[in-house]
């Protein structure tokens, strides 16, 4: 018998930990009746992570002092790692567009499901600066990541690739198949970008998501260092599909996807 086409023989994948709704869901991903409830997950996803990585600046601006530097990073990785358990079965809770560009490189993904993932990305980013702006005002520069006092744009563009390239290579390598879903990806997620925004943040904003950088530039009308947050965190994806490639071999079968779970055979 011929296996229908735009099915993969891996989506029936039992995944220990998740419940039958889940992996109903895991099932569904590729069916593209169901786009418009993906989308709107990614868009309402990535409207939370904005809010919750651009509101310490702004909140720290109204009243200073208030949010610390570790609250501030430690705030977005907590945040991703709800998105992913709530989310993560319907969309992948991919939440930035160079993950989506990752997984499509990997074979994961259709190529043809990027455009409208990177799209809900960014009116997601957009609405959760905008949320920002309405509610509490226009204060300072509304989130915005920028490179900071002391360090070069092209220093702020090297931290950007660099983290990136370990994000990516976190959600490669935690993720099942295009999706991120489960405990352990969403603590591998959370847990990296709260300790990458630590140590990274004081030189580039620690973005590694150019959605995040998005929603509170065309806010304030600033793109002027908007470059760096396009450009690092998509070289940083490309270098961590390339190390997938040397540790995992190319992507987009059954065997490929199945060792993203850590139980290749």
């Amino acid at each position: 018998m011929h296996r229908q086409q735009g099915r993969h023989p891996e989506t029936r994948r039992e995944i220990p930990g998740l419940s039958i709704r889940e992996h109903t869901l895991i099932a569904e991903f590729d069916d593209l009746r169901h786009e418009w409830r993906r989308l709107f997950c990614e868009a309402f996803g990535t409207c939370l992570q904005v809010m919750t990585a651009a509101g310490p600046g702004v909140v720290d601006a109204v009243d200073p002092g208030t949010v610390s530097r570790g609250a501030a990073v430690v705030a977005p990785g907590l945040l991703v790692m709800s998105v992913i358990l709530f989310c993560g079965a319907v969309s992948g809770a991919h939440l930035n567009p160079v993950v989506s560009v990752a997984f499509a490189l990997r074979g994961d993904f259709h190529w043809r499901r990027v455009p409208g993932y990177v799209c809900a990305q960014l009116l997601g980013a957009a609405a959760g600066a905008g949320l920002l702006r309405l509610i509490l005002g226009a204060h300072g520069s509304a989130g915005m990541t920028l490179p900071g006092a002391g360090f070069s744009l092209w220093q702020a563009l090297g931290i950007e690739v660099v983290l990136t390239c370990g994000l990516v290579s976190t959600i490669l390598g935690a993720a099942s198949g295009a999706q991120s879903v489960g405990s352990l990806a969403a603590v591998a997620s959370g847990a990296y970008i709260s300790l990458a925004g630590l140590w990274g943040s004081p030189v580039s904003g620690a973005s590694m998501n150019p959605a995040r950088s998005f929603g509170p530039a065309l806010i304030c009308g600033n793109f002027d260092a908007f470059w760096i947050y396009v450009a690092g965190p998509l070289l940083g994806a490309i270098l961590a599909v390339g190390i997938a490639e040397i540790l995992r071999g190319p992507g987009g079968d059954r065997i490929s996807r199945r060792a993203a779970q850590g139980d290749g055979d």
